[in-house]
């Protein structure tokens, strides 16, 4: 596996084999420097800036772009959180898959517009559940804070009853470079305005303030501790998703089938 790496002087990500004979498969990813905690639990370099006066706390940030229109889908869908893991789906379903990500890889991206797309409808029908782990170490990698800040606004989606649209849309306002900082708590407030009844005072605090940040360290212990590599990492009942499938939604859908989900 080739990791996607981030030096911390460099700035900018760089491709690595470090971890080959450790996944065992070729495929992108972006991963933690070599001998990193990944910023577990350190809030102080990475805490959300506050809101200013202004009357909307999303004055002045840019325009968002609207999430896939099937993340619709599961507007219904009920979103849980476990100690650092946010579920998607019924608690019950018959089938797990298990998601690693950070809101600044662009591989993640490439996997929410490609593969991801294929457990949209088996997540609905309740088939499957989604078990999401939000890591935030390419904050320390690249510098800044919006994966931090990124994965406290989704943390906030939850209890507003919003994940699976807000979690869409983010992916879909991903910065052109994973090196920006983009991922403001204006920006992440402007990407809410495209999910309908997100916006409100408890989300928009939450987002603001960094209401969960501890929680975000605790996503982050849960990442570590799984022993994950690199982001995204995909496993559909145990088993981690091979080579380039998870980017593309015909193949990703062909492995989903194979494990009995469809």
């Amino acid at each position: 596996m080739a990791v996607h790496k981030a030096g911390r002087k460099a700035g900018r990500v760089a491709t690595a084999v470090a971890t080959a004979a450790l996944i065992g498969v070729a495929a992108s990813a972006c991963g933690p420097d070599d001998g990193d905690d990944g910023g577990a639990g350190k809030s102080s370099s990475a805490a959300p800036e506050k809101s200013g006066k202004s009357q909307d706390p999303a004055a002045g940030a840019p325009e968002a772009k609207a999430p896939p229109a099937g993340s619709d889908q599961l507007a219904d869908t009920p979103a849980t959180v476990q100690g650092g893991v946010i579920t998607v789906g019924d608690p019950q379903a018959g089938h797990t898959v298990k998601v690693y990500e950070d809101a600044r890889c662009p591989f993640c991206g490439k996997f929410e517009e490609g593969g991801a797309q294929a457990l949209v409808e088996p997540v609905a029908e309740g088939k499957v559940k989604v078990e999401y782990t939000i890591a935030s170490f390419l904050d320390k990698n690249l510098g800044g804070s919006g994966s931090v800040r990124a994965a406290n606004a989704l943390r906030a989606a939850v209890d507003a009853g919003k994940f699976p649209q807000y979690h869409a849309a983010l992916f879909a306002n991903q910065p052109a470079e994973e090196s920006d900082d983009a991922f403001t708590p204006a920006f992440l407030l402007k990407i809410a305005d495209k999910v309908d009844g997100l916006r409100g005072d408890a989300f928009d605090k939450a987002v603001t303030n960094g209401t969960y940040e501890k929680w975000v360290g605790e996503a982050m212990d849960s990442f570590s501790k799984d022993g994950i590599q690199g982001t995204p990492t995909v496993f559909i009942d145990g088993k981690k998703s091979a080579g380039e499938a998870i980017y593309d939604r015909a193949a990703f859908a062909k492995e989903l089938k194979a494990a009995g989900i469809s």
